[in-house]
C-alpha cells in the first residue's frame, strides 16, 4: 500500500514538472531565427530591401553550415545558444552566435517570450526597443533604423535625410568655423587685390 502510494505520489510530481517545463521546452524548440514577420514588416515599411543580417551573423539566416549558422557551431557556442533561447524575460544579456549585437541587444530589452509574442504585430518592436539605443553612434536610434530598413550597426548606413541633419547638428561648430574661415580669406584675398591695384595704378602715373 504504501509503495502503491509512493508511486502515485512520483507519477503527479512527474506531472507537474513536465507541466512546468512544456512552455519552456516549446519555445526552445521553436526555429532559431525563423521569424519572417520581422523582415516582411520592416519591408513594407521602409520600402527597403532587407535580409537576415539586420540581426543574423549570416545574411542567409540561422540555418545551415556557414559563418554564424548553426551547422557551423562549436559546443561552446551552442551553449551559449540555448542560453539565448532561455531568456525569457527582458534584462537578461545574451550573447547569442548566430545573433549580431542587434539581434542580442532585442533580446536583451524585451526577451525571447515577448519577441515571440509580438510577431504577430512585428511594428511593436520599435516601441519596447530602448528609445535612446544607438548601436553604431551615428545619432539615429536602433528603434528608427529598424523601422527605416537601415543596418542599425553601420553608421554610414542610415536614412540619407536623418543623416544629413544628424551630422549638420553634431558638427555645426566646424561647420560655422569653416565658413568663418572661408570668408576672412575672401576679405583677405578681396584686399590684397585692391592693394596690389592701388600699387600698380600708382606706377601707372608715376611713369
Amino acid at each position: 500500500m504504501i509503495q502503491g502510494e509512493k508511486r502515485v505520489k512520483m507519477s503527479i510530481n512527474k506531472g507537474r514538472y513536465y507541466f512546468a517545463v512544456l512552455p519552456l521546452l516549446a519555445l526552445q524548440s521553436l526555429p532559431a531565427g525563423a521569424y519572417p514577420e520581422f523582415q516582411q514588416f520592416v519591408e513594407k515599411n521602409s520600402h527597403r530591401t532587407v535580409n537576415c543580417a539586420m540581426c543574423h551573423v549570416n545574411e542567409n539566416g540561422p540555418v545551415g553550415d556557414g559563418k554564424g549558422q548553426i551547422g557551423s557551431l562549436t559546443p561552446d557556442e551552442m551553449k551559449l545558444l540555448n542560453q539565448a533561447r532561455t531568456a525569457l524575460d527582458p534584462g537578461v544579456a545574451v550573447e547569442s552566435p548566430i545573433l549580431n549585437k542587434f539581434g542580442n541587444e532585442i533580446i536583451k530589452a524585451v526577451g525571447k517570450k515577448t519577441f515571440v509574442k509580438i510577431k504577430a504585430d512585428p511594428g511593436r518592436l520599435a516601441e519596447l526597443l530602448p528609445q535612446t539605443s544607438d548601436l553604431d553612434g551615428d545619432g539615429i536610434p536602433d528603434a528608427k533604423e529598424y523601422l527605416d530598413g537601415t543596418d542599425p550597426l553601420n553608421k554610414f548606413h542610415g536614412d540619407p535625410g536623418k543623416l544629413f541633419f544628424q551630422n549638420l547638428s553634431r558638427y555645426r561648430m566646424h561647420i560655422v568655423l569653416a565658413v568663418i574661415a572661408v570668408l576672412s580669406m575672401n576679405y583677405g584675398l578681396l584686399h590684397l587685390v585692391r592693394a596690389i591695384s592701388i600699387l600698380q595704378n600708382g606706377k601707372s602715373t608715376t611713369s
